[in-house]
């Protein structure tokens, strides 16, 4: 479909595969809800686009790329990869202002910075939608589980933290908050996954993720009360 407000994105990510294994594309867009409408009746299909190779009907994109021998992707699919992409942006952003100010990489403020850059952007993946995060929070967070706002009030408590720690300001109070929250938060962790060995979904980065809850939340939360043990110990 190529229509004045609406280009079809499979359409064109159809087009490229083709393409890109080699295909010469006989393309055909369909201009109008009228045309295609039309094309939908005449092949019996639901969606388009529609991929034919030498006259035999492939399908859809996702057919295209099991023709291909490509797995599609599958949106229920439990994936690490949201939370990994996170901390490695963070890491690489910690490391490139450490070097602005700092002139070096490898330094003790690099790691502080990394993760409290963390805690900002893991809030800001929460704060996105408050509702859904609180939802799958409630299924495992004990102190949730006792005192409901809690879920609401958790993702604005953990980016306080994070931007109070990277300032470097009122530590009396951004460090005890991330200890408490940090430390609620791995005690519910383990106990869901080692102890209870639950299946669930991490909410820590919102609650429309696909995130296992296991050894990375876990992380996430142990990375926290290492922080706010190091500024109490360090006192700054």
């Amino acid at each position: 479909m190529v229509m004045d407000r609406h280009v079809c994105p499979y359409g064109l990510k159809a087009r490229h595969l083709l393409r890109s294994k080699g295909y010469a594309v006989e393309d055909h867009p369909l201009t109008t809800r009228e045309e295609t409408d039309a094309f939908k009746a005449q092949h019996g299909v639901k969606t388009t686009p529609q991929v034919f190779i030498g006259g035999e009907r492939i399908g859809g994109f996702d057919d295209l790329r099991r023709w291909f021998g490509i797995k599609p992707r599958d949106p229920k699919a439990k994936t690490y990869r949201p939370v990994i992409t996170l901390f490695a942006m963070t890491a690489l952003l910690a490391l490139a202002a450490t070097y602005v100010v700092d002139g070096a990489l490898l330094t003790l403020r690099a790691a502080e910075w990394f993760i409290s850059f963390s805690m900002v952007v893991l809030a800001i993946q929460k704060l996105r939608d408050v509702e859904s995060f609180s939802s799958m929070f409630l299924g495992y967070d004990l102190l949730a589980k006792r005192w409901v706002p809690y879920g609401y009030i958790y993702p604005f408590a953990e980016g306080l933290a994070g931007v109070l720690m990277t300032a470097g300001v009122l530590t009396w109070f951004s460090a005890p908050l991330a200890l408490v929250i940090g430390g609620i938060g791995a005690v519910s962790v383990f106990k869901a996954v080692y102890l209870d060995k639950r299946d669930l979904k991490c909410a820590c980065v919102g609650g429309d993720s696909n995130v296992p809850l296991g050894g990375v939340s876990l992380l996430e939360n142990v990375m926290m009360v290492a922080m706010a043990v190091w500024m109490l110990v360090r006192g700054h």
